[in-house]
Parts: C-alpha cells; structure tokens; sequence
C-alpha cells in the first residue's frame, strides 16, 4: 500500500513538470490558464480544506474509497465548472462549499463509515460547488482548457496530499492525529459556513 501511495505521487508530480515547464510567461494560452487554474484552488483556504479532507477521508476509509473519492471529485467538478463558466445560476454555491469543508471535516473527525455511494454522492455534491466557482472566475485572458487542466491538477494534488497525510490512520496515535485534523477542518468550515450566510 505504502509503495503503490508513494509512486502514485512521484508518477502524480513527475506527471506535472512537462505541464510547469511551459507554464512561463510569454507562452500564451498554456500561461494564462493553467497558471491561473492551478492557482486557483490553492489561493483560497475554503478550497485547500475541503479538498485536502476529501483525500483525508478517502483514507480514512480504505479502498475502494481512496481511490474512488479522490477521482470523483475532480471528474464532476469538471462539470461544474462547465456550468459556472457558461453563466448557469446555481444558489448557494458559497454555502455549499462551506458546507463542504464542514461535513467532510466532520466525517474525517468521527471516522464516519458510510456506504461508498453516499460517500461518493457527497463527495459529488461538493465537486459541484466547487467546480462552479472555478469556473465562474475563469479569468477573462484565460483559455479554459487550459484553466480547467491547472485546477484539476491543483485538486489532485491537494487530494495526493490528503491520502498521504491520512496514511498515519493505521496507527493509533494517527487515527487520533487525523480526527483531530477532521475536527479544524469542520471548525473551518463553520466559519466559512457563517460568512457565506452573512454574505447571501
């Protein structure tokens, strides 16, 4: 297990550096949207928490599940994303991304077991949130191609680092450590959650 998480990685960022070494400026379409993409997720703390907590919970629970969440989420944000860069309205996506870091924290901090699909239909919800307002501040210089390969690469990379963070769960000082890292991210996500509310 230990072998197949750490060359998923080195594959995962090996994968990443033809992509980061056109990302310079001057390259036109590939600099401006997928610097920008990539970026994207990883400049808001909303976004980082929730995405990290989606590779944390996966897991947490095992497989199938940490491989099954980690590739749902960018898949249907994908989607998302489409809907958010073509103007289609959806209430409540800062809600609901609030929501996202609350109950995924949550999930993480009780160890929460569900049936895979609920896990995944959750998971799914959230991508959505998330994916649109990724692509409702595609950036008007941007190729959207080009953003959308930088912001799913910025999620799997924080879902990489989730599932690697969420390997000290077989020991039980981990298990502990990572419901306790569950429990910050919910109590993030209630902030979130409220200035979201204040914000509607």
């Amino acid at each position: 297990m230990r072998r197949a998480l750490h060359g998923g990685l080195i594959f995962g960022c090996g994968s990443l550096i033809p992509v980061i070494a056109l990302a310079h400026t001057g390259q036109g379409d590939i600099s401006g949207g997928l610097v920008a993409g990539f970026k994207h997720p990883i400049s808001g703390l909303d976004h980082v928490v929730a995405m990290v907590a989606v590779g944390l919970w996966g897991a947490q629970l095992g497989r199938p599940a940490i491989w099954v969440l980690p590739v749902t989420f960018p898949l249907i944000m994908a989607f998302g994303a489409v809907l958010g860069g073509l103007g289609v309205s959806i209430p409540g996506i800062e809600v609901g991304i609030g929501l996202s870091a609350l109950l995924l924290g949550g999930a993480v901090a009780l160890a929460w077991t569900p049936p895979l699909w609920i896990a995944g239909l959750l998971v799914a919800l959230f991508a959505i949130c998330h994916g649109h307002a990724h692509g409702a501040e595609l950036p008007g210089f941007a190729n959207p191609m080009t953003y959308a390969i930088g912001f799913v690469a910025a999620t799997g990379t924080l879902h990489a680092l989730g599932i690697l963070i969420g390997t000290v769960n077989r020991w039980k000082a981990g298990s502990f450590a990572l419901r306790t890292g569950g429990a910050l991210i919910s109590g993030c996500g209630v902030y979130f959650l409220t200035y979201a509310i204040r914000g509607a």
